[in-house]
């Protein structure tokens, strides 16, 4: 890949007015050779392979940053899904915290900011070790402070376990109210998905998947702030063919930057590159916000009407964009809509211009699905459940990732506000549909698989 001069000034612009960053250098490791029936030793090995092989991962983006002069704000681990890897203790171990200990020992060790994978995959069906892991994640983000859990359980080909959506749901709950005197922040390192993907960079959801090398890197690039600069530059008669061409152009170049790090970290790393993931992920920095960028493509306010039509074109554009750039673009590559990290989604909320049920609407194009949204701490686990089932159906049906961060603020109520600082900002504690009844959430089973599933 060749970058001519011209592209390196364009992208120190870029960097120093707009906060043009490489979002996340993440690696991703198998663990299935720390297997062992006892899971202190389990949990050892687990430690070990991680101080080991990642020693040099934050030293080298740190290297990088300082060569290339583009900010690398995050190093993050992702492993395989531990339900899998410590499916041979499942019969033995009371439960799986050792291991998230082991995980958050080893991240703190190697100077990560997060590590992902404290997963299990349930879409069809629960083994001993995934009802292991699941049952552990309430303690497990109790006790670590940069460990990260996701649970896929659905999926196009396979449905919706509506039995697992439900045990998600109680799980939440018991999450926030376990992290209660932290803000509920286990809530906030714990989403539920459908079509999880294999190679995503990004936490929460970062896991090391079955079809992924030994050791991979992968990079997720973000710059919302550069695609706003941009439109707030065309005149407001412009038509959206030409808006769309705009952010193309853009994302091409927020691409290649990205294709060089990750191609550089590769090689400096001797570990085989994996994806390149082009995601608009937003910040509580001033001007940083996907929000934003939708109201300079002509939206009033983010949540009036218009604004999914307006996500729609800004997240095929980005993708569009992205796959021109690089062949190795992968992972949810798009844009991400979660409102404690995004100060316009904050003031679109507070407003009352952007309410829960537009959010949903806005995942059906989005990249993931509705993301670090806190909710009254009295919400009921059937409301949970309802608002967990209806994300996974559009996945479903839709043939694409959503997922479900929420955050069940104990002792708060709708209107007052959810502080955590950093990178995940604040949240405003947004009112809820009370009227899920308690018949659905109990019924149990699995939502077939849609007919497009069958494709062969």
């Amino acid at each position: 890949m060749h970058i001519t001069p011209k592209e390196v000034g364009e992208t120190l612009a870029m960097v120093s007015k707009h906060n043009l960053d490489i979002r996340t250098i993440t690696l991703g490791l198998s663990i299935r050779d720390c297997a062992h029936e006892n899971i202190a030793v389990c949990a050892q090995r687990v430690y070990e392979r991680l101080v080991r092989v990642a020693e040099q991962l934050v030293p080298t983006a740190e290297q990088l940053a300082r060569d290339y002069g583009i900010p690398i704000v995050n190093k993050r681990i992702s492993v395989t899904p531990v339900a899998e890897a410590c499916a041979a203790a499942a019969r033995h171990a009371s439960d799986y915290v050792p291991v998230a200990e082991a995980l958050d020992r080893a991240a703190h060790e190697v100077g990560v900011d997060f590590i992902g994978g404290f997963s299990a995959l349930v879409q069809k069906g629960t083994s001993v070790s995934d009802e292991k892991l699941i049952a552990s994640i309430p303690a497990a983000l109790s006790v670590t402070k940069r460990v990260c859990s996701s649970v896929n359980v659905a999926s196009t080909r396979a449905g919706i376990n509506m039995d697992a959506v439900l045990l998600m749901a109680q799980t939440i709950l018991k999450t926030a109210h376990e992290t209660a005197d932290q803000n509920s922040i286990g809530c906030a390192k714990l989403v539920v998905f459908a079509n999880a993907v294999e190679d995503n960079p990004f936490m929460a959801g970062a896991f090391h998947g079955s079809g992924e090398a030994e050791a991979v890197i992968n990079v997720g690039v973000s710059g919302p702030g550069v695609v706003r600069a941009v439109l707030a530059e065309m005149s407001q008669s412009a038509d959206l063919t030409s808006v769309a061409e705009r952010i193309k152009a853009t994302t091409f170049k927020i691409t290649r930057a990205g294709e060089l790090i990750a191609r550089e970290a590769s090689r400096r790393l001797g570990v085989q590159m994996g994806i390149l993931d082009l995601s608009l992920a937003p910040t509580p920095a001033e001007g940083d916000s996907v929000a934003q960028i939708l109201e300079a493509i002509g939206v009033g306010t983010c949540g009036g009407p218009g604004t999914t039509a307006a996500l729609a074109l800004l997240n095929d554009a980005v993708k569009k964009g992205g796959v021109m750039a690089s062949s190795s673009v992968g992972g949810l590559s798009g844009a991400f809509i979660p409102v404690s990290e995004d100060g316009g989604m904050i003031a679109a909320a507070l407003s009352g211009a952007l309410t829960l049920e537009k959010l949903e609407a806005m995942t059906s194009v989005c990249s993931v699905g509705l993301d670090m949204i806190a909710v009254p701490g009295d919400v009921d686990v059937e409301t949970v459940f309802g608002i967990i089932a209806d994300e996974m159906a559009i996945g479903v049906i839709n043939n694409k990732t959503t997922a479900v961060r929420l955050i069940p603020a104990i002792g708060k109520t709708a209107g007052e506000s959810l502080a955590f600082g950093g990178l995940l900002g604040s949240a405003p504690v947004m009112e809820v549909n009370r009227n899920a009844g308690s018949v659905f959430a109990h019924r149990g089973g699995r939502f077939p698989a849609p007919l497009n599933s069958l494709k062969n």
